[in-house]
């Protein structure tokens, strides 16, 4: 045979196999050397295909061996089935399992809420653990479209991550209480949409913080100390603001630049495709602040929404849309960092906001950055894990975006709306009704 087209042919066949082989692409670098001991998990977003807004992410491995990721109510009264904050664990970040309703069921099977703010929903929660009593808390908004000013933050407990968290008073620490477990409302801290609770803790002291707010010039995010075990304001706590009129905020400390980085979404949450949620941050020596951002502006100015402080971001829109409300960043066993937040995925409204992953890398001047700037839309490398240095592929998702047409694929969790929240029919582009 002739060499050249021997060569040809061999050539042919190599570019025909590869092809057709299943298409991984890694939109980062990789160093070999690190693969060695652990195995990569293969991902593709979203990890959560079901409805699941306002995320956050647990690692509960010291304790339970879990992860644990729970959200915003899923479903609303008029739906078949509501579950009033859903629970999922994982051992990979990547595969997750629907392990129930946070607040437990009655003997029907119906989920249970706590019922001290009429007519509000369930959002935005926040799992955490007390060491002083060795148990889980829960912080929740009980959220109010309507009239933000009802919106208040409380804290439930429970022995186990997976519930059911109990709500109750600290009457001698917090009289405004109303034996229902409240943190803050507009009443005692006059931020009119106090939602949106995290619980982060000072790196140097330990002490506890809670973050909350949202959208609005009334609103804004706020901190305010925590007693020891988290479960109500400390005697003699003053609120501080953090920043303007944005919400979904989480705080996070890197102790080898030692800045604390505040994580917040700005733009419209909630109107599937159109939806303009992103996230942006700033940082800061201070827990409490001032947070700054890369364009020097802090996070108090109406002026900080700008490009050079938003991290994510889709607005091409051509896979997912509303990227925003990101959770807790997580660290895997080969030190790499994620991150966790929700998205529309599109051709698949029916999907809601389901629950994304990506990594997070840090700039030499200390700044984090996803690794594409944009949600990773194909299957990549995803969290290693001191397992014995493989790459498992567990994905089942498609390659291609669903067809609106199709029909979507059974969830954990069926829904009849497209959100769970009341958000979700409203046209929320980030000025509450009393500012517009």
């Amino acid at each position: 045979m002739n060499t050249r087209i021997y060569i040809s042919l061999v050539a042919l066949s190599a570019l025909l196999s590869v092809s057709c082989a299943e298409k991984i692409v890694d939109e980062r670098p990789i160093k070999t050397n690190n693969d060695v001991g652990f195995t990569t998990v293969i991902y593709q977003n979203p990890v959560i295909r079901n409805n699941c807004p306002d995320p956050s992410v647990f690692d509960d491995r010291e304790r339970s061996g879990y992860f644990y990721a729970i959200s915003t109510q899923n479903g609303t009264s008029d739906t078949e089935t509501v579950v009033y904050m859903p629970i999922y664990r994982s051992k990979d970040m990547v595969n997750w399992e629907f392990v129930g309703n946070a607040f437990g069921e009655d003997s029907k099977g119906v989920g249970l809420r706590p019922q001290w703010v009429p007519d509000t929903r369930i959002w935005a929660p926040d799992m955490e653990y007390d060491e002083i009593n060795n148990r889980y808390c829960l912080y929740y908004a009980e959220g109010h479209w309507d009239t933000p000013s009802l919106s208040a933050v409380g804290v439930a407990v429970s022995n186990s991550p997976t519930g059911p968290y109990t709500w109750e008073n600290v009457p001698d620490l917090n009289p405004n209480a109303n034996a229902h477990g409240m943190l803050v409302d507009y009443k005692s801290q006059g931020v009119t949409n106090s939602i949106d609770g995290n619980l982060i803790r000072d790196a140097a002291t330990g002490e506890k913080y809670l973050f909350w707010g949202s959208f609005g010039a009334k609103s804004g995010v706020w901190a305010i100390k925590l007693t020891d075990d988290g479960l109500a304001i400390a005697p003699g706590a003053k609120k501080t603001q953090i920043a303007y009129s944005m919400e979904g905020t989480y705080v996070h400390y890197n102790p080898k630049t030692r800045y604390y980085y505040c994580f917040g979404s700005k733009g419209s949450c909630c109107n599937g495709k159109n939806s303009t949620y992103h996230i942006v941050v700033g940082r800061s020596e201070n827990i409490l602040g001032p947070y700054v951002g890369r364009d020097g502006k802090t996070m108090l100015s109406t002026a900080f929404d700008n490009a050079k402080n938003t991290i994510m971001s889709n607005p091409d829109g051509n896979y997912f849309a509303g990227t925003g409300h990101n959770a807790e960043i997580i660290t895997d066993d080969a030190g790499q960092n994620w991150m966790f937040y929700h998205a529309y995925w599109q051709g698949n409204n029916y999907s809601g906001r389901c629950m994304n992953m990506d990594q997070i890398v840090w700039t030499d001047d200390g700044w984090p950055s996803f690794t594409t700037a944009h949600p990773t839309e194909v299957k990549t490398y995803g969290p290693k894990w001191k397992k014995g240095g493989k790459v498992e592929d567990t994905t089942t998702q498609p390659e291609q975006t669903p067809e609106p047409e199709q029909t979507p694929e059974p969830s954990a969790v069926p829904l009849k709306k497209d959100c769970g929240d009341c958000r979700n029919t409203s046209q929320w582009d980030g000025v509450m009704p009393e500012d517009e």
